[in-house]
């Protein structure tokens, strides 16, 4: 057998042992913005909702210049946004002139903001929330950490930047609701984000 062959026979050999290709890890998104989610006085809402944002990501966006739900909720300019691409995934969600449950809960602006990175192959989450001249039962409220809790007379309750997240290696996830309230027959979310990633 001459040179020529048994080099050829060889190199077979060793094509036939390696992988014909590999397969890249592809980032897939997540994420959703809502400006109103509320059940309460038995009604069952969601306004300015983006919907969930697709495995591949995209842009989703959405406005409600106002509503007035006597009794339940009124509110102006109404915008949520939620997008996924590269290796970044955000949303946010933002009302002004908040006005809940007739006035017990009142802000001239609630805003919120939750995001997903990717670094390599290490996913990490972060997110924050504003809300300006907020006041509950009159009494103005300035939420310097996330997860304040505040109780009201009438067992409603009342959590101010709440935030959690999940991280783990490659995954990561953050939502943020700016207001969260709670009570007899009451949940309502106000400016709620949430996006996640996997690298």
């Amino acid at each position: 057998m001459r040179a020529n062959q048994r080099l050829s026979i060889g190199l077979s050999v060793l094509l036939a042992l390696t992988p014909v290709m590999t397969f890249a890890q592809t980032t897939t998104f997540s994420g959703q913005a809502v400006a109103v989610r509320a059940n309460a006085l038995g009604l069952s809402l969601a306004l300015s909702d983006t919907g969930p944002l697709p495995t591949t990501g995209g842009n989703l966006k959405t406005s409600l210049v106002s509503v007035n739900i006597i009794g339940l909720v009124s509110a102006e300019a109404l915008s949520s946004a939620a997008s996924g691409s590269g290796t970044t995934s955000q949303s946010q969600s933002s009302v002004a002139n908040l006005n809940l449950l007739g006035g017990l809960i009142t802000a001239d602006v609630v805003r919120s903001n939750a995001s997903a990175a990717c670094s390599g192959t290490q996913a990490t989450p972060t997110g924050n929330s504003e809300l300006v001249n907020l006041a509950v039962a009159g009494t103005p409220i300035v939420a310097a950490s996330p997860n304040l809790a505040i109780s009201v007379p009438g067992g409603i309750s009342v959590i101010v930047n709440e935030q959690s997240s999940s991280s783990g290696g490659n995954t990561g996830s953050m939502t943020v609701n700016a207001l969260h309230v709670t009570g007899p027959s009451i949940d309502i979310v106000v400016a709620s984000a949430r996006s996640g990633i996997t690298c």
